[in-house]
């Protein structure tokens, strides 16, 4: 009868979670209760799709599903195949229904998200002015790019009049220098992050001209901003990343090619140099002071030159000279002298070399080595030959 009964068959039972136990082979067990009565529950791993956070013991949720018997043990069970938290079904509901009416209209269509521009001088940024969000957003932004510019429209993100707030600095901004815009907030519960669900948000972010970045919640939050806009980032923090090029490799890129830049110079000055001093040294050549200088230094050389070779023929002359003076002096009389011989000469000072050239009674002077003497002859005598 369970089991064929219609209304059984899609049942929405409200009440507290207890005994949860999620199990190795991906379904989910736990306990529905209140203060009166407590029923079985179990979510296949087929099913999980319809759980949209991790169920906790404690908290107040309504399942949505089919009432069966467990025939092993007889009991009643709700196989769930949604799970919501107690009070935010119906914004479940009213997200689902814009989602898919903002699909129909295509506003999620890929053809419209436009590219991201890769280098940027100014970012665009909505969100609250105190928070985890823009701190994060402002550091890394400043820390891959410290020359950024960043423009903080002050949203109201959470609660009454979040949604015109958020709409109103989508605008603002739009009209201004900023590049790219990040509309984003740190995480919360789904009534946290709606004003990031409503319709007007949505418009202004597909109607914006620049390319809009969606940075709600953590990373598994999803809201009809991450649909809508040319590119959703996980956290604020991956927003910023995703926004601002990190320059260092644009500095080191910079860096390398200014040393290649300043070797190159360098090599073409030494080469320039080198030139200079070639043509310094050929026109050196052929201007008129070097053309003298040359003639004198080949002047020079002759003059060396003649000088060497007068001194040449000097020295060759004196040698022949001392040659000749020892052989004269080998003959010199007075060389003969001095071993006791003497020269004899007529008084007309003619050499006397022969008995012939005297008769008795000549006078004759006899030279010696330290003087001579006047004598006349008193006899000769001819030696007789063999």
């Amino acid at each position: 009868m369970i089991s064929q009964d219609f209304l059984l068959k899609q049942v929405c039972v409200k009440g507290e979670a207890s005994n949860v136990k999620y199990h190795s082979s991906g379904h989910l067990y736990f306990t529905l209760k209140d203060e009166k009565a407590a029923i079985a529950c179990a979510m296949f791993a087929g099913k999980r799709g319809g759980l949209k956070f991790k169920l906790e013991e404690g908290l107040k949720i309504v399942v949505s599903g089919t009432i069966d018997i467990y025939e092993k043990d007889g009991n009643t069970r709700l196989y769930a195949e949604k799970i919501t938290l107690e009070g935010v079904g119906e914004l479940y509901e009213r997200f689902e229904r814009l989602k898919e009416d903002l699909e129909d209209r295509g506003l999620f269509a890929p053809e419209y998200k436009r590219a991201l521009p890769k280098h940027i001088k100014t970012l665009g940024v909505v969100t609250a002015s105190t928070g985890a969000a823009v701190r994060d957003i402002i550091n890394i932004a400043k820390r891959r790019d410290p020359g950024i510019e960043i423009l903080l429209y002050p949203a109201k993100v959470q609660g009454e009049g979040a949604a015109e707030s958020i709409e109103k600095g989508i605008e603002v901004l739009n009209a201004s220098r900023a590049e790219i815009i990040i509309v984003g907030r740190g995480g919360g519960s789904i009534e946290d992050l709606w004003a990031f669900n409503e319709e007007k948000v949505a418009m202004a972010i597909f109607n914006c001209e620049k390319p809009v970045i969606s940075a709600v919640g953590h990373e598994t939050d999803y809201t009809i901003a991450d649909f809508v806009a040319d590119m959703r980032a996980p956290t604020p923090s991956a927003a910023a990343e995703l926004a601002v090029h990190d320059i260092s490799h644009i500095l080191d890129a910079i860096e390398d090619k200014k040393m290649r830049l300043d070797s190159l110079i360098l090599s073409k000055i030494a080469l320039r140099k080198r030139e200079i001093e070639i043509l310094s040294r050929s026109l050196y050549n052929l201007s008129p002071m070097a053309r003298l200088n040359k003639q004198r230094m080949r002047v020079l050389q002759a003059e060396e030159l003649l000088e060497s070779a007068i001194n040449k023929v000097i020295d060759n002359r004196k040698y022949r000279l001392s040659l000749l003076a020892g052989r004269m002096d080998a003959l010199s009389p007075l060389k003969r002298m001095s071993a006791g011989y003497a020269y004899i000469s007529d008084d007309k000072k003619h050499g006397i070399k022969s008995i012939d050239e005297i008769n008795k009674g000549d006078k004759i002077r006899i030279y010696l080595k330290d003087g001579s003497a006047v004598a006349r002859i008193e006899e000769t005598v001819k030696n007789k030959k063999d």
